[in-house]
């Protein structure tokens, strides 16, 4: 399962849902249901939320076991 620090970065940046999907092009409703875990983003928009929040991609997304 993908796992991701989205919420926690933007927050410390003090975005909000909507002024992060701004900075990369995506509705605010995308940022919501990746920061729940039930959206995967594409390669591309990986990079972009990992530019806007100034961290490499894999301090943001990494892979979790499923137990």
């Amino acid at each position: 399962m993908l796992r991701n620090r989205v919420k926690e970065l933007r927050a410390r940046y003090g975005y909000t849902q909507s002024e992060l999907g701004k900075k990369v092009d995506v509705t605010r409703q995308t940022i919501a249901f990746i920061e729940k875990g039930e959206f995967s983003p594409s390669i591309t928009l990986a990079l972009k939320l990992a530019d806007a929040l100034q961290v490499e991609i894999g301090e943001l997304f990494w892979l979790e076991e499923e137990e």
